[in-house]
């Protein structure tokens, strides 16, 4: 009893590392809302595994496997499309522009005024209107720029316009085409651009190569 105990728990301890090398790399609080899920089940089944030692170790690895499976063809279809993304992982969220809050946002994500203020603090940001962006991420983490820094705002990620990028900077869809023109560019070529300090910044798939 206790040798399979034992060799369960390490079979186990090494088969939970190689699965989260599939995954991919990722911190604890970097977590998506699909990792997490597949997280606490792995754990589930696993706990399952261990305790009933009457069952074969594959009661846990069968279905962990297809877990992997499916979390890994989510990450690889969210990849492509920026909707079902959004959808599933949520999207960054601005709660305050040039020292101002968004209340309206706030209570979507039921977000509080207390926990805004402890993230700030934890920051070391004394004063709202000190921000100029505060940028609540997909994780929960909040992303702080002071009045000293400019957020970057992607305009184009991965091939995709982002015209909620255009709106906020007052500019429109042929400004954008015409910028890329002067550097010779489709948007189809552009994996990555971003506008920041009335500049806009590019990274081409082939800067990736």
């Amino acid at each position: 009893m206790y040798f399979s105990l034992i060799f369960k728990t390490i079979f186990m301890y090494f088969f939970i590392i190689f699965v989260y090398r599939l995954m991919g790399k990722k911190e604890v609080g970097q977590l998506s809302i699909v990792d997490l899920i597949v997280s606490i089940l792995i754990a589930e089944l696993i706990a399952l595994s261990i305790q009933e030692d009457s069952k074969s170790i594959f009661i846990s690895v069968v279905p962990i496997l297809v877990l992997v499976g499916v979390q890994m063809l989510i990450s690889y279809i969210t990849l492509k499309n920026d909707k079902l993304r959004y959808v599933i992982d949520g999207k960054p969220t601005i709660i305050i522009k040039n020292g101002k809050l968004n209340f309206t946002e706030m209570s979507k994500l039921r977000y509080s005024l207390d926990d805004l203020l402890t993230q700030l603090r934890l920051q070391g940001v004394k004063s709202i209107d000190k921000v100029k962006y505060a940028i609540l991420e997909n994780n929960g983490n909040l992303s702080v720029f002071n009045d000293n820094s400019d957020y970057p705002l992607p305009l184009i990620l991965d091939g995709v316009i982002d015209y909620n990028t255009l709106k906020e900077i007052k500019k429109d869809y042929n400004w954008l085409i015409n910028s890329l023109k002067k550097k010779n560019l489709e948007i189809d070529e552009v994996f990555y651009a971003f506008y920041t300090n009335n500049k806009t910044f590019i990274i081409t798939r082939n800067e990736l190569l």
